[in-house]
Order: structure tokens, then sequence, then C-alpha cells
């Protein structure tokens, strides 16, 4: 039961069942066997940090346990169904966020779309870098600093 947005721990296993059947079909469809050693072996020719153990896949499997969403995207690229539906499920509608509510599609042109996905695509961690860099550079233009680069070719 979810009292006031807190799960508790038999709603978070729940979810990780649910994640566990999502997961099963997602590789019977795509024509694997939804083992844990097929899972694992899959899965570490895919991703390029360290290694799952078959215990680790089998926990997916069951519902023990839920991959980081590095590996999520791993998954879904491998199995070819989206992060959130293999997540959430193809019913779930994903909750606006306000800052996107904010960004109406007529002001985006098409190259800040296409930068949009392309940042996306990106891991995690270079996420986190693009972030901090708009952040230093907002700041740097608050403060007055010139944020456009201009060449002196004088000498």
């Amino acid at each position: 039961m979810i009292i006031f947005g807190v799960m508790t721990k038999n709603d978070i296993q729940t979810e990780a069942q649910k994640f566990a059947q999502r997961l099963r079909t997602a590789m019977q469809d795509a024509g694997y066997k939804p083992s844990a050693t097929v899972l694992a072996n899959e899965f570490n020719l895919r991703y390029w940090g360290n290694s799952i153990t078959a215990h680790a896949a089998r926990n997916w499997l069951i519902g023990v346990s839920l991959p980081k969403q590095d590996k999520l995207r791993v998954l879904s690229d491998w199995l070819r169904i989206s992060p959130n539906d293999l997540l959430f499920g193809p019913e779930h509608t994903p909750t606006r966020l306000p800052l996107m509510e904010a960004l109406v599609p007529d002001e985006l042109n098409l190259a800040d779309h296409q930068m949009v996905k392309r940042y996306m695509a990106l891991s995690v961690e270079h996420r986190r870098v693009i972030r901090e860099l708009v952040a230093a550079l907002d700041c740097m233009g608050s403060k007055g600093y010139p944020l456009a680069v201009t060449s002196d070719r004088r000498g």
C-alpha cells in the first residue's frame, strides 16, 4: 500500500516482480530463452561496464531486484522495447515534468529538437556533465562574462 507517496517494501517487490514478467516476455518475444545464463551472456556482450553474473540476471528475472538505469537502457536496446515499457509496462503514462511543460514545441527549432534527442541518448553521467556545463555558462552569463568566443587575428 502506498501512503502519502511512500512505497513500502511490498510495493517495491511487486514492481520488481512486474518488471521480471515483462523482462521474461520481452526475451521470449525477441527469440531468447528467459534464463539467467542467457540473459547474463547476452547482456554482457552489449554492456561496456562491469559484467553481470548469472545470479544478478536471475534476480532480475525472478523480481528480486531491478537493474539500474544504464543497464535498463542496454536491456531495452537489445530486446527492442522502450525502457519505459520494460520498467513500467506499456499501459503506464509518464508524468510530465514541470520543465518539459514549460517548453512549448513551437519554441524549439529543428536544431533544438535534434540536440535534445542527442542529449537523451547520452549516458546518465554524460547528461550530468552537460547539465553542469550549462549551469556554469548560465552563471557566467549572469555575472556579465562574455559567452561568445571571438578571435582576434591581428598578429
